[in-house]
């Protein structure tokens, strides 16, 4: 029976931890919902007023919604409501997309669309960046790349949840009409409007049916491009046709211009030098493996590279699971290393091969345990759960060292081995039993804690109380059938006279004598001395407390992950060409930084920026044993940038 559980452990512990997704932490899910809105053409403080007040008003009235923020900009309204841990996701979108239906008619009737809702959570950072750009193609031309070709074979990547396209500059025509040349010929902005929608149209233009044959009349309304739009007839004065052409400009540009992306790679050349680009963001879906998910649309770049033109350029600007992959390797290493550790010391003091191997067997067994608990739990591997894995390593041999030294201390009293393994186990089982149960008991308070903290503590607390807990079984189980079938009875154990292993055991007993003499000697000290000893205790309990609160507070340690985000802000009246002015010095800056590989700049409102008046630059850096430490470039970058008038 014994035989048979290892077995079962070992077999579906190597397949849990192959299906194991790996991720950089836990995956906690925000129930969060933002909801969108457009206007085109108003400013923001119509927006605030007419659209994002409106269902602000109906929105609170929802059950579970702990905050909502609303950003107002030109043309555009975000609101983002975070509900309550507890809250239900999909049941919260039900309510949202109800009182937006309930507020229809209160917004303004020019909408072109009805607000729209996404479920979204704000710990899903995008795990892969992806910049194309092209030193001769139009940004319209490559953005159709983008979206038409790459983002949507990606979307349906498996484990892809979306794609974010960031500076998206789709074609589009625009009409710059000049009021005197309007005033001239009599006509309003209405006549040229109502000419715009009537010329490019696409609509069904019937059949010509005759006895013998149908014939499908084709016309095409759809305008392609700028020339076209200016032979539009707007009206007629004097009898002659005006066109729009006579009333203006008409330009080939794009539908949001004031959406500006850069993106800039290091080359053997020199440093680098941005250039307008078009990026795209790959979000997973949560819970699954980050590495495998960026794998499989690496995957795909070969493909992609084939089917651009060769002015087009396709570049990686940031992988997550590199630093996932590295973080991961780090903490699987230093488990391993804790292993080994452990086993060393067990060897030292027990100095017997087989009395070794039987605790250690504890090890394996209960991880392997655990990565089944892990699966069935929905957990991943990553950074906590591999931590509760390295703690456990001590906590799990405990059961089993004490089984073996009770069991191994009969076999020394002149005890059969197997009568030894009955007996002991039977003294020691409730020991280990109320041993184990005690730990657990430590980690139960973090399973039911709430909040923010409790959901990406539960995994923690779950991966190590299963591991203790297999660790006990494993205790009660294999451990006493090992010591029955493989310890030695004592006077076999006893190495040879004259022999290396005889010589080692002896100066290993000195050690051991020269230590327990030594901690006599320290603690008859000790005793004679009750007061000092004390008041030592006493003394270093209290600099505990002075201590700790010294120390700084922090939710996770800062880790170098090779990444740096910067967030610019300029003033709310400021134009589009003079904050392009202000994020290209300050990009100047960053591409002057030696130790910066690549980096992406992205401003004005629905970019990465949010609003006109925001920005934001992401920086890939070189790897970790060709730079300094990352506290001092962002010390370096600060002093440099904060010299930029006008931009905080």
């Amino acid at each position: 029976m014994t035989t048979l559980l290892t077995a079962a452990l070992c077999v579906f512990g190597v397949m849990a931890y192959r299906l194991l997704p790996v991720s950089d932490l836990p995956n906690v899910d925000f129930p969060t919902i933002v909801v969108s809105a457009g206007l085109p053409g108003a400013t923001p403080e119509t927006m605030a007023s007419a659209v994002a007040t409106v269902l602000e008003q109906q929105f609170s009235t929802i059950a579970g919604v702990d905050s909502m923020v609303s950003t107002s900009s030109t043309g555009n309204t975000q609101i983002t409501l975070q509900f309550t841990l507890d809250r239900n996701i999909d049941a919260a979108a039900q309510d949202v997309q109800a009182s937006i239906a309930a507020v229809q008619r209160r917004l303004p009737s020019d909408m072109p669309a009805p607000p729209s809702l996404r479920k979204t959570n704000p710990a899903d950072q995008p795990v892969l960046y992806l910049a194309l750009y092209s030193p001769t193609l139009p940004l319209s031309v490559v953005d159709e790349y983008a979206e038409t070709m790459m983002s949507q074979r990606i979307s349906n990547v498996d484990g892809v949840s979306q794609v974010q396209v960031y500076g998206s500059q789709k074609y589009a025509v625009r009409v710059r009409l000049d009021p005197r040349l309007l005033a001239s010929r009599g006509i309003t902005l209405d006549e040229v409007s109502s000419a715009l929608s009537a010329h490019n149209v696409n609509q069904p233009t019937g059949i010509l049916d005759g006895y013998r044959q149908a014939v499908q009349v084709l016309a095409n309304g759809q305008l392609a491009n700028a020339t076209e739009f200016t032979q539009i007839v707007v009206a007629f004065r004097n009898g002659a046709p005006v066109r729009l052409g006579e009333l203006g400009q008409v330009i080939d540009s794009v539908q949001d211009a004031r959406v500006a992306t850069w993106f800039a790679e290091r080359t053997a050349a020199g440093p680098p030098v941005p250039a307008r680009s078009i990026v795209l963001a790959v979000q997973k879906q949560p819970g699954t493996n980050t590495v495998e998910v960026v794998q499989r649309v690496r995957e795909l770049m070969p493909m992609f590279q084939q089917q651009l033109p060769e002015s087009v350029h396709l570049s990686v600007l940031r992988d997550n699971s590199e630093a996932v992959r590295d973080s991961v390797h780090d903490v699987q290493t230093t488990l391993l290393l804790s292993i080994s550790l452990v086993i060393l010391v067990i060897f030292i003091f027990l100095r017997s091969v087989w009395a070794t191997i039987i605790p250690s067997m504890a090890i394996p067994m209960a991880l392997l345990g655990t990565f089944v608990v892990m699966y069935f739990g929905g957990y991943s591997l990553d950074n906590l759960s591999l931590l509760a894995l390295t703690l456990s390593v001590g906590f799990v041999v405990d059961d089993a060292i004490v089984m073996l030294e009770n069991i191994v201390r009969h076999i020394e009293g002149g005890m059969p081995v197997r009568e030894a393994a009955f007996r002991g186990s039977r003294e020691i089982g409730f020991t280990i039993l109320s041993m184990t149960l005690s730990l657990v008991a430590v980690f139960i308070p973090l399973m039911f804690m709430g909040g923010i903290l409790g959901r990406l503590l539960h995994e923690f607390a779950v991966t190590i109380t299963a591991s203790i807990l297999v660790s006990g079984v494993v205790s009660l189980t294999l451990t006493p059938m090992l010591c029955s079938r493989f310890l030695k009875p004592h006077a076999d154990n006893a190495p040879a006279a004259g022999s290396a292993h005889r010589k080692l055991y002896e100066w290993s007993e000195r050690a051991f004598d020269g230590m327990k003499r030594f901690y006599e000697r320290t603690l008859r000290i000790s005793l004679r001395h009750r007061v000092v000893t004390v008041s030592v205790a006493l003394l270093m309990a209290i600099l505990t407390v002075v201590v700790a609160r010294q120390l700084p507070q922090g939710f996770i340690p800062t880790d170098d992950t090779g990444f740096v985000f910067v967030a610019t802000e300029a003033a709310q009246d400021i134009s589009f060409e003079e904050m392009m002015r202000h994020q290209q010095a300050a990009a100047a800056i960053v591409a002057q930084q030696p130790y910066v590989m690549a980096f992406m700049s992205s401003m004005g409102a629905g970019g990465m920026g949010g609003t006109g008046n925001q920005g934001r630059i992401s920086m890939r850096l070189k790897p970790r044993d060709q730079r300094p430490g990352i506290d001092f470039i962002l010390d370096d970058l600060r002093k440099k940038l904060v010299g930029i008038p006008g931009l905080r």
